[in-house]
């Protein structure tokens, strides 16, 4: 009898210490170094893209001409290209990530489920040895000492037993960590894969743009510089109906609505930062009273290649979106986003090449409402950031403007202008 009690007990010392994990090693070995993989193949593109970037900034820092104008296209359009084939790398990476986690996380379901049936067993066994007579373990063939050295045997079995739950308790705890990041994985690979598609689609319009640059210019340098004159002229329109407009604007702000400046109050738009424009009366803007009304700059321009992910600068709701492009010869902020935020403050974010939110959505700091580009009047790729004090802006429909009938724009008094730098 104790024999046998012996031989399951060694089964059960086999089948509690030998981890389902071995299984799964060979393959979790192969999702690494396909992780391993990616990760590099990621870093060598992302250092493409750089390179990309900062030939994109120094074309843009030319004089702009036709040839820069298509170069900057072209580099755009390498970018792009790059950006996707980034995209699909962390897509790959996510699902190796997420394969290599449902692995762990199965095994150690297992290992835990083994080590209670374990367990279970040890004390249904102890319980039977120990339901035996005092006569009938006298009389047994092995007597008092076989048993009573199979009931220790056992204990201590058991005691081991209750070590290795003790630590499968702790593995189970790993488990769900894994679980969740699992969970948080599959969110990324959501969010990459749609990203791909906008990505996509600004290849598509960048294309579309380059065949409509030099469709329109017949590759010819005197009609570029016509087209550029053109466009300056049309924006200085633009400029003084607003003036106008915005003067006649009389909307009282409560100052005690406003936060107190101070760094923090909202994230930067972009995860990269270089301001290529500041608040107010710049030199740049001094130098083209025509463009800015003499009242300076109403926001700051930030470096933001084509494609790059425009994120908002605090908790809010869309108040509106709009596209002063949808009516021909209209130059001003091209496709815009504008939120109201919770603090008081609102912010516009301009010349973007999509836009990934719609009015009255509720966003989240940091969350993506679309990607930096050149539309509108835009003489390179930037992001053109406002902020408002909340209670001075709205948006109206310019219908009886000149070049920009009927389309929607964000207007507000001179004083509802505040600079993004007090709150960033």
């Amino acid at each position: 009898m104790f024999a046998k009690h012996n031989q399951i007990i060694f089964c059960l010392v086999l089948l509690f210490a030998t981890p389902l994990f071995l299984v799964h090693a060979q393959i979790v070995d192969e999702l690494q170094s396909k992780i391993e993989d990616r990760n590099a193949k990621i870093q060598e593109i992302q250092a493409e893209i750089d390179k990309l970037d900062s030939q994109i900034e120094s074309v843009g820092n030319e004089a702009q001409t036709l040839e820069s104008a298509i170069k900057q296209l072209e580099l755009t359009d390498k970018k792009l290209t790059a950006d996707i084939r980034l995209t699909e790398q962390r897509i790959g990476k996510a699902n190796a990530t997420i394969a290599e986690l449902a692995l762990l996380i199965v095994d150690k379901e297992k290992r835990i489920k083994n080590g209670d049936a374990a367990l279970g067993q040890s004390i249904r066994k102890i319980n039977e040895l120990e339901s035996h007579s005092f006569i009938e373990i006298i009389f047994s063939e092995f007597g008092f000492a076989g048993f009573w050295n199979g009931v220790q045997g056992l204990q201590q079995f058991q005691n081991e037993v209750h070590e290795k739950v003790n630590t499968l308790q702790e593995l189970k705890i790993d488990h769900e960590e894994a679980k969740a990041a699992s969970e948080k994985e599959k969110r990324n690979l959501v969010a990459f894969n749609a990203r791909l598609a906008d990505q996509k689609e600004i290849v598509r319009q960048n294309k579309a743009n380059q065949s409509a640059l030099l469709k329109e210019t017949k590759n010819r340098e005197s009609d570029y510089k016509k087209i550029l004159a053109e466009q300056l002229q049309k924006r200085e329109a633009l400029e003084e109906e607003l003036r106008e407009f915005e003067a006649q604007l009389r909307i009282e702000i409560d100052p005690t609505s406003l936060p107190k400046p101070g760094k923090g109050i909202l994230r930067w738009p972009l995860n990269s930062i270089k301001i290529t424009q500041y608040f107010g009366n710049t030199s740049f803007a001094n130098q083209n009273p025509q463009v800015y009304n003499n009242r300076g700059h109403n926001g700051i321009d930030l470096r933001a290649s084509v494609g790059t992910v425009v994120l908002s600068a605090a908790n809010g709701t869309v108040m509106d979106v709009g596209n002063t492009d949808a009516v021909r010869g209209c130059y001003s902020y091209g496709k815009w986003v504008l939120i109201r935020h919770f603090n008081g403050l609102a912010t516009l974010y301009a010349h973007l090449s999509l836009i990934k939110v719609v009015p009255g959505q509720e966003v989240s700091v940091g969350e993506i409402i679309g990607y930096s580009g050149k539309t509108g009047y835009a003489t390179g790729p930037h992001l053109h950031f406002t902020v408002y004090a909340s209670q001075g802006v709205r948006v109206e429909r310019f219908v009886n403007s000149k070049n920009c009938k009927n389309v929607d724009i964000p207007i507000a008094p001179t004083e509802a202008y505040l600079n993004p730098l007090s709150y960033l």
